[in-house]
């Protein structure tokens, strides 16, 4: 083999090793992180309950320990003080499907009655998710969707 023709194999191998080893370091960067989001309400009417649907796609490279949903109204404090991972501590958690190597499917439903309608504010409404995965990263999404009140 000539010198030029090992020299550049050579090259070329320290340029895809280099590559692999970036794309790596970047798939090891990955957090976990909602996507997809969906929020649907349905407002009660005469003597059938209404409901809140939320659906959202995660994915974690390490895998997703769970999925924490809570509506707040766009005129409340969390507008002002920022929604934090502490508020999300005691809220309910979404149920999660497996639907691809590092992704879960996760719904949150919650029937709203005629009398949960009359006490909740009007106008625009957003459901924030706590992503938490198994090695323990978290990402809080505070506006992952939305939805309105009449």
């Amino acid at each position: 083999m000539s010198r030029r023709i090992a020299l550049s194999v050579a090259a070329g191998v320290v340029v895809l090793g280099g590559a692999g080893a970036l794309t790596l370091a970047y798939a090891g960067d990955e957090s976990v992180g909602p996507a997809h989001s969906t929020a649907r309400y349905t407002a009660p009417d005469g003597d059938r309950d209404g409901s809140l649907t939320f659906a959202t796609d995660v994915t974690a490279p390490s895998g997703v320990r769970s999925v924490q949903v809570l509506a707040w109204p766009q005129d409340s404090s969390f507008a002002e003080d920022e929604l934090t991972a502490e508020d999300m501590a005691e809220v309910d958690r979404a149920v999660c499907e497996p639907s691809g190597e590092d992704t879960v499917h996760c719904t949150y439903s919650v029937k709203v009655t005629a009398s949960d309608a009359e006490s909740s504010p009007r106008g625009a409404w957003h459901v924030a998710v706590l992503a938490t995965a198994e090695d323990g990263t978290t990402t809080l999404d505070r506006e992952a969707a939305g939805f309105t009140v009449r």
